[in-house]
């Protein structure tokens, strides 16, 4: 069976846009301490201590923070991780 470019072309701008790489972002809330975000970002994003305690203080001053990237279905267990903690995360493009 022949399949003409424009078949293919389409098939491969589908898988391209179903394994788009996404980012977490962490926002900046009133509520959390700086030992509980941490400890999330370590618990749930496998951050080194390091790593969580800096993404912790630049969400705190500057708002929000890219906390990992990647797949939207591999995000999505960690972003909803994080919200069960009360954090303020979302899964953008």
């Amino acid at each position: 069976m022949l399949v003409n470019s424009t078949e293919l072309l389409e098939e491969e701008v589908t898988v391209v846009k179903e394994g788009a790489i996404k980012t977490l972002v962490l926002y900046n809330d009133d509520v959390n301490t700086f030992d509980h975000v941490i400890n999330c970002l370590i618990k749930y994003c496998k951050h080194e201590v390091e790593q969580a305690d800096q993404c912790a203080h630049i969400v705190h001053f500057k708002g929000k923070c890219a906390i990992k990237s990647g797949s939207f279905n591999s995000l999505r267990p960690i972003c909803e991780a994080l919200l069960e903690n009360k954090l303020s995360a979302k899964i953008e493009n």
